[in-house]
């Protein structure tokens, strides 16, 4: 690439896209593409993550889903209802994000299914790991029951949420507590779930997730963890000192999980996640109505997490700017109110990220991705400042 911009190529293989991150600087890439089917066998969700906190307009959630695909031999699946997940009633889409195996985050809203509180994520389900994240709120009165169905096998149902909120299980017992002194929240899994088995979960009070979060992504690796952790793309360990029960919130739910959780080898991804997705609801709120006013929904913007993409079929041919997979389901109403206090908290994240750079708590590939997505968001920023 001729200009100093980190780029994206698109590759088009029987109606299925397939991306690939192309640094500065960079002659060629090379870009896997795999037969397509609407239905895989050896497809399964690893993990199953909430992580929420609330504010003034009520209870925001970012979900992320790990998919593995292990299909023998390895086939794409594809389709409008590519990968399919419940929402609660009243949730409100912020944004969502798509990246498949070793690929960086690109903007992937979900649709709609047809039936009530389903959504689908129209991105490619590649072998390996695809990784998805939406981003969404709810009207909370101070406490709300979730019903999560799960479409596929699930190794994990994690809820992340800080400590001045209250877990409450359902009566079925399937969640644990995850202890981890080295994140400043509760975490709680529930293992092994067969496609649409029923569980629930209430959440209640009110709380933020702490920054320090965001600044803990290069914690010490505990021996298991360590292990655990080779070949995942960023993955970072998590220490298996547990904290005493009487410390936490929610205490009480049983034996809890002391060794390194589940999603240890997703920390990274987890915490990014909440760094850029909340960015993005950040934006939303930002450009919301002020107090007393109407709303009067207009046509969405796309994602401002949109990288630049570089499309291709056998070579590549020209840059454009990506096209999300679908507009947001919420409108908004643009107003410029704001935008010195998102500009303020995206520097702030520059200069966290370049000091954990300087600290040695990214890779360089960690580093290049989250800088390029951020400087996205900071660009796009500046130019409605102007």
């Amino acid at each position: 690439m001729p200009d100093s911009d980190m780029h994206l190529v698109r590759v088009d293989h029987e109606k299925a896209e397939y991306y690939a991150a192309v640094p500065p600087g960079s002659t060629h890439v090379d870009v896997s593409v795999y037969d397509v089917a609407a239905k895989v066998k050896g497809i399964k969700t690893e993990d199953d993550v909430y992580q929420m906190q609330t504010d003034a307009q009520g209870l925001h959630v970012i979900e992320s889903f790990f998919v593995d695909n292990s299909s023998t031999p390895p086939r794409t699946q594809y389709s409008d209802h590519a990968y399919v997940f419940t929402l609660p009633p009243g949730a409100q889409i912020d944004g969502g994000q798509a990246a498949g195996p070793q690929g960086m985050p690109i903007s992937s809203t979900p649709v709609p299914t047809g039936e009530k509180g389903h959504y689908a994520f129209v991105f490619p389900l590649r072998p390996g790991q695809t990784r998805f994240a939406v981003s969404y709120s709810l009207p909370y009165s101070g406490k709300l029951t979730f019903m999560p169905q799960e479409s596929l096998p699930t190794d994990n149902v994690a809820v992340m949420l800080p400590n001045s909120m209250t877990f409450t299980p359902d009566a079925g017992g399937l969640f644990q507590p995850v202890h981890d002194q080295s994140v400043p929240a509760q975490t709680f899994v529930a293992k092994n779930l067969a496609p649409g088995q029923k569980i629930s979960f209430t959440v209640s009070g009110t709380g933020a997730m702490p920054r320090s979060m965001q600044d803990q992504s290069g914690g010490q690796q505990s021996g298991a963890a360590a292990q655990s952790a080779q070949g995942a793309q960023g993955g970072q360990g998590m220490p298996d000192t547990a904290t005493s029960q009487g410390d936490r919130p929610g205490g009480g739910l049983g034996t809890p999980i002391d060794t390194p959780g589940p999603l240890h080898k997703y920390r990274w991804w987890i915490l990014s996640a909440i760094g850029l997705l909340l960015v993005v609801a950040a934006a939303f709120m930002l450009r919301g109505q002020p107090a007393g006013t109407a709303a009067v929904p207009v046509e969405p913007e796309p994602s401002p997490l949109t990288p630049t993409v570089v499309t291709a079929e056998d070579t590549v041919r020209a840059a454009q700017p990506a096209t999300p997979a679908a507009k947001p389901a919420a409108g908004y109403t643009a107003a410029p109110a704001g935008t010195t206090g998102l500009l303020q908290a995206l520097k702030e994240e520059l200069f966290a990220l370049e000091t954990e750079r300087v600290e040695g708590k990214l890779t360089e590939a960690q580093y290049a991705e989250v800088k390029a997505a951020v400087e996205v968001v900071l660009r796009r920023a500046l130019s409605r400042r102007s």
